[in-house]
């Protein structure tokens, strides 16, 4: 997830990341309302797409993600084998663990579970949208958790950095493979599609921009820049809720319990995948400046990628975009939880 906004909140957590839950809940509201009063300005913007790529949405996604890749440094993989525990508990609950246990957790709330409630398309367009959320691994809002548990920041920046690199390569296969086992059609040219303009473009122009800058001022240039255009990323995200609501306004007002029920196996699957992670650092006897962000980089999403690809596979007005922005709805207030718990227990590790 991304880190929006400035950092002036007490803890270090910025005003817009901790109210995202109620400007994400604001923009659905308006999303819903524009869809039944204005459906034909959406069909419009839906029908502006290049080769399954809807151009609005593919502008505001660059918006929303080109500022979190210029924050990545690559340098930091010199740190790799200086804290391997907490290192490979993430990667391990990272693309081993988490992309599976979401997609099982889809099958059996949104087939069996709430076989009664959901008509079986839905369900599957549902499960679709939970298993880009589980196998989209969280990349920047993991400094904000990191640094409200006086985290390790070098061992946080390393982490991040290793899980760009494996995204790149991972993210497809594990998606098609998941997609394909719970009989969802793949459509494997668009998804490559989706990762080469949301991953690999985004990456490569945020290391290049990033070494510009370094050259011409060092960190403090780069943390300008992105101070500069960090409003782009909020109304990206904003204008993107926005749009994605106003395609399912139709659908939420006939059936608007659809919210709470996407809501369960994310919950359940957010909380599961901390505790798994820190009982693994508990175990393990891993420090707490390692042990509270390698559970907490495990648990959170980079959910601008599963929105983009979810647009990308299913369409704007697809359900499985719309389970993509409930994890946005959803994630702060659950990590927020998870951050107290967490330095309510710090006792129980070893310092570093």
């Amino acid at each position: 997830m991304t880190d929006h906004a400035t950092t002036d909140a007490p803890g270090g957590i910025g005003t817009f990341e901790r109210w995202l839950s109620l400007w994400v809940a604001l923009a659905i509201a308006a999303g819903v309302v524009l869809g039944n009063l204005v459906p034909g300005l959406f069909q419009a913007l839906a029908d502006l797409q290049v080769a399954s790529v809807n151009l609005p949405v593919a502008v505001l996604i660059w918006a929303m993600v080109y500022p979190m890749m210029v924050g990545v440094d690559f340098t930091a993989l010199s740190h790799i084998g200086e804290r391997p525990k907490g290192l490979v508990i993430t990667l391990l609950v990272n693309w081993l663990i988490k992309p599976f246990t979401m997609a099982a957790l889809g099958v059996l709330f949104f087939e069996v579970v709430f076989a009664g409630l959901i008509p079986p398309d839905d369900a599957q367009a549902y499960l679709a949208g939970v298993i880009l959320l589980g196998a989209a691994p969280c990349t920047a809002m993991v400094f904000v958790w990191s640094n409200l548990t006086r985290g390790d920041a070098t061992y946080t920046l390393v982490q991040v950095s290793v899980n760009d690199v494996i995204m790149v390569f991972a993210f497809a296969p594990i998606v098609a493979f998941l997609l394909g086992v719970t009989d969802i059609v793949v459509p494997w040219d668009t998804l490559i599609l989706s990762v080469v303009l949301y991953i690999v473009i985004p990456l490569i122009a945020g290391l290049l921009t990033r070494m510009r800058l370094m050259a011409m001022g060092g960190e403090a240039h780069v943390e300008g820049f992105r101070d500069r255009i960090k409003p782009f990323t909020v109304i990206g995200l904003l204008v993107t809720v926005v749009l994605l609501f106003g395609f399912q306004g139709q659908v939420i007002i006939e059936t608007p319990l659809v919210i709470g029920l996407i809501a369960v196996p994310l919950l359940l699957q957010s909380y599961g995948i901390f505790f798994v992670a820190y009982g693994m650092a508990r175990a393990w006897k891993v420090p707490f400046n390692v042990a509270a962000p390698c559970a907490l980089i495990g648990t959170s999403n980079f959910f601008e990628l599963a929105v983009a690809v979810a647009i990308s596979l299913f369409g704007l007005g697809s359900g499985a975009a719309l389970a993509t922005v409930v994890g946005v709805l959803v994630e702060v207030p659950v990590m927020l939880s998870l951050v107290a718990f967490a330095n309510r227990t710090r006792h129980w590790f070893p310092e570093a």
